[in-house]
Parts: structure tokens; sequence; C-alpha cells
């Protein structure tokens, strides 16, 4: 992923529908979901060897951070994971607390707030996620422009990318990949637009599940989430990186300003950082942010390189400062 140095955005942040705080623990996490980037395993990892009991939670990055602006003046969460553009306004909402753990250093520079409020912990390649029995007899989409054909209607599903991280991402990468720039999302909206007539499924939470059961055939998401249903799941899953190209992008972790469980929540994002944590998310197809070797079976798993060579790195600072003004847009005249 390019070293760009992500520029310090002051954009308001993005108020979505805010989700039911977590239950009381060692840890706080908010938007810390077992059924996305194998949170599973982590949080399981976190109490086997820490010993500390740390909820999942199903938000997703803009319902984390509208609820750690509810509760700015009473903060319930110790840390929150992000989308990167998240991330970016949550340390402009004033909602975070510099915390640089142990191998801070080793995260490029790029890829962390240089004040230690977020940091990179992973990162992943966006694309179609397909469950292929599900299609029908249809043929497995090769491009962003397939997913408007009629053969695809009530098939293709997205995150809200006016609250969802990976949302906003797709909507980058449909916007890049068909024309677009940062200064200019007309193509972005107008492929939502005709997408609409298709009759898309938008849920607002992760929909790993819904994939898997059949429910949602094509879903705009990462890679990681696509291999682990094709290799751990019964049925037949794909993941494509569209043939007009995709874009890949960095998860953040941060302290929340006020944590009350301030000292395990630096045990938690130590361990993240470590060695072993780090490992953890490579064995489920996830890009370490640190220098980490991928174990050679699982590196075997993933698509070509020259599949990957048509997804670019992209300064996500620069697409925070106009995160607002498409969401705006896609409010306005998609939904």
């Amino acid at each position: 992923m390019r070293k760009t140095i992500f520029a310090v955005a002051t954009a308001a942040a993005l108020i979505s529908p805010i989700a039911e705080p977590a239950r009381a623990a060692d840890v706080i996490c908010y938007n810390c979901p077992p059924q996305w980037a194998d949170w599973a395993s982590m949080i399981k990892a976190v109490k086997d060897r820490l010993n500390l009991t740390m909820p999942h939670d199903n938000k997703n990055s803009g319902q984390a951070l509208a609820q750690l602006i509810a509760e700015r003046s009473n903060p319930v969460a110790d840390i929150a994971y992000f989308g990167a553009t998240f991330g970016i306004k949550a340390k402009a909402e004033g909602v975070l607390q510099p915390y640089k753990p142990a191998r801070w250093d080793e995260v490029p520079a790029g890829l962390k707030d240089a004040d230690g409020h977020w940091h990179t912990i992973h990162s992943g390649t966006l694309g179609l996620f397909v469950n292929v029995e599900a299609l029908g007899g249809k043929p497995i989409p090769a491009c962003w422009r397939d997913l408007v054909k009629p053969d695809y209607r009530g098939m293709v599903g997205y995150l809200n990318p006016a609250s969802a991280a990976v949302g906003y991402v797709g909507a980058v990468a449909v916007n890049l990949a068909l024309g677009g720039t940062a200064q200019n999302f007309d193509p972005a909206i107008n492929f939502f637009k005709d997408l609409a007539k298709n009759q898309p499924i938008i849920p607002q939470q992760t929909s790993y599940a819904r994939v898997v059961s059949g429910e949602i055939p094509i879903l705009f998401d990462y890679d990681f989430n696509a291999y682990r249903a094709k290799y751990t799941e019964k049925g037949k899953f794909e993941f494509v990186i569209p043939c007009e190209g995709s874009v890949s992008f960095p998860y953040v972790i941060g302290m929340a300003k006020g944590a009350k469980n301030e000292a395990n929540a630096r045990k938690v994002l130590d361990f993240i950082l470590s060695d072993e944590g780090q490992a953890i998310w490579t064995n489920a197809y996830l890009r370490p942010a640190r220098p980490i070797q991928m174990k050679p079976d699982v590196a075997a798993r993933f698509l070509p390189a020259s599949e990957y060579a048509r997804a670019r790195d992209v300064d996500w600072g620069l697409m925070e400062t106009m995160q607002k003004g498409f969401s705006d847009r896609y409010v306005a005249e998609v939904r």
C-alpha cells in the first residue's frame, strides 16, 4: 500500500443511526463485529491471552463515530475500530486520545496518525463477494457495469455509503474505475442511479451471513470476507476484482477519549499490533499493518498478483474530505 501520509481532515462527521451500546465488560470496543474481518478470533484471543472480556459489537464505522460523539460527556467505549476515513473524522471530532502501542513505529507513516490518535491494524481490497450457487446459473459478474444488467436484478448488495466505511469505499472504487476523480463523483452517482433500477439490497450492517445464505448473491465487499467464505463455508464462493479496477483500504483503531478502562485498552491495542495479533489477521486473509510474513498456504489462496494489479492505492485523507459531499449527493439523488 502506498505510504502517502493521510491529510488531516476537519470535515464534520456523518451522523448515522446510533446502534445499541455494547454491554459492560473489561474492555468496550465499538464496531468489533464477529462476522467481520474475523473479529471473533481476535476477541477470543484477547480473552485467552490477556484474560480480558471484550464483547463483540455490531455497529458500523459511522454508527460507532456517532455513538462516540453522543457519549462525549460520559464515554462508554474504550477503543473503536473504523474505516480509515472515519478514524480521521474521529480525531477531528475530538473523541479519540493518543496512544502509540508497542510496535507502533513499524506501521508505515501513511497508515497512522502522527500523534497516535489512530493507526492501521489491517487492510483489504474491495471487490465482489459472490455466492455462485445463488446466481441461479447466471455468469459470475466480471465488471462493475455488469451489475446493472437485468440478469442481476435483486441480486446485488452494497452497504449504505452514507454510513458504512465499506459503503463509501465501494463508491470510491466505482467512481475511480469509471473515470471519476476525488473532485468528481458523477460516475459513481450515475452508476448508483442505474443500479437503483435493478432493485439492489442495501443493508446497514455487515452482511457476510446474508451472502453465505444466498439472500444476497453479490455484495460489494473485501477479499478477506470472500476468501473466508470460499475456504471455510459450505457452498461455492468467489472474489472478483472488477475489470475496470478497484481500491485497497486500511482499517484503523484508536483509544476513546476518556476511556474508563484505559489500562485494559492499552493492553488490547498492544496485543493487536503484536506478532501474534497481526498473525490472527493474516490467517483471516487480511493484509497486516506491520511487515508480518503471511503463511505460504494462506498467500496461495489469494487471487494472482496480476488480478490485484487492478486495485489502486488511494489518498484516503483526501477522500475523507470529499466523503460528506458525496454522501449528501447520494442521499439526495439516489436514495
